[in-house]
């Protein structure tokens, strides 16, 4: 198991010199913010490795775009091809 630590928002923030909501705008293209600082902002997380982290998006946004399906019983031979279509 690796030890190295996750790359966060903040830590993009704080190399980019700039706020977190700052690096926040940039990587959801929202605007308020000119295209040198998002340059900027976007080789840092280049440069960093930074992944979103997209359980903290979908808590934040409150959408997972995900679907559950719940079967009766996973033996019966249709359901791996009705899970499959869905």
């Amino acid at each position: 198991m690796s030890n190295k630590k996750k790359v966060t928002i903040e830590d993009v923030a704080k190399q980019a010199g700039v706020g977190i909501a700052t690096v926040s705008r940039a990587l959801n293209n929202t605007g308020g913010i000119s295209e040198k600082t998002k340059a900027r902002i976007m080789q840092v997380i280049d440069e960093m490795g930074f992944v979103p982290n997209t359980s903290a998006q979908s808590l934040k946004i409150r959408q997972t775009h995900q679907i559950a399906l719940a079967v009766p019983d996973i033996r019966n031979a249709i359901i791996p091809d009705i899970a499959w279509s869905v």
